[in-house]
């Protein structure tokens, strides 16, 4: 395990994470804040994150290593009539050949067609990633026809496991609202838990708190992608969510980076 535990030390500064997924252009083009990957990913390493997620030709397009990447495995495309369906479009050996710190893949639960494939391909991901040495970053969700409330802190905390289970080393999630409840998903795995941005959200100082309760719940860090590359300045905009995450700074605090 020794190349695993020289990767997360890489990806995480003193077991904590700040994640920028930068995958989104195969799901939904060249949307705001990532048209030059470079340009983006020079300004989260100066404001302090410790690795961003991207699919392998974006990793090939990087003009120097501005810091550690983790390659998406999985994807689909928002024109598809199964949005929900992700596919394995990678492997761990590309991984390793193209210098990525790690691999990351995205597992929906609850669909009718698709969770079985894709359980099987994070069993299968897993496995690779122990043999290679790779950190496995599982974003794991709750989307189908019996999903009820997504947010739901029983589905999370199911959704998390399922990740634990299946041998994640990282698992991603959405927060569900409030310290509280979402300590009961963090008790609920062994291996640290981040929490998922979801759409580009208005209000900074809403973001931040978010952050915060997730932190205060036991959270590992983030995994914040549109709320970070479409701010009008990611540099301080990830300035500011480091500050909370590595810092321990309130949100009211961490506000001053961005004044």
């Amino acid at each position: 395990m020794w190349g695993k535990d020289v990767r997360l030390s890489r990806i995480m500064r003193e077991g904590k994470i700040l994640c920028v997924p930068m995958d989104h252009g195969l799901t939904d083009g060249p949307i705001k804040g990532i048209e030059d990957i470079n340009s983006i990913a020079e300004k989260v390493a100066k404001g302090g994150a410790t690795c961003i997620v991207l699919h392998k030709g974006m990793i090939k397009s990087l003009k120097k290593a501005y810091l550690p990447v983790l390659l998406h495995l999985s994807g689909g495309t928002s024109l598809s009539s199964e949005p929900n369906r992700k596919v394995r479009v990678a492997d761990v050996l590309e991984a390793v050949k193209l210098g990525a710190d790690g691999v990351s893949v995205h597992i929906n639960i609850g669909g009718e067609q698709s969770e079985p494939s894709m359980l099987m391909d994070l069993g299968e991901i897993a496995a690779d990633s122990d043999d290679l040495g790779m950190p496995l970053l599982a974003m794991m969700y709750a989307r189908g026809p019996n999903v009820g409330y997504k947010f739901d802190p029983k589905l999370i905390s199911h959704v998390a496991r399922v990740g634990a289970e299946l041998g994640a080393d990282i698992i991603k999630v959405p927060y569900t609202g409030d310290p509280d409840s979402f300590r009961k998903v963090t008790e609920g795995v062994s291996v640290p838990v981040i929490i998922a941005g979801g759409p580009k959200m208005g209000n900074e100082l809403s973001v931040l708190e978010m952050v915060a309760g997730a932190m205060k719940a036991g959270a590992a860090g983030v995994a914040f992608g549109r709320n970070v590359f479409q701010h009008p300045d990611p540099e301080k905009m990830t300035r500011a969510i480091a500050s909370v995450i590595f810092e321990g700074a309130s949100p009211e605090e961490a506000m001053a980076y961005l004044r």
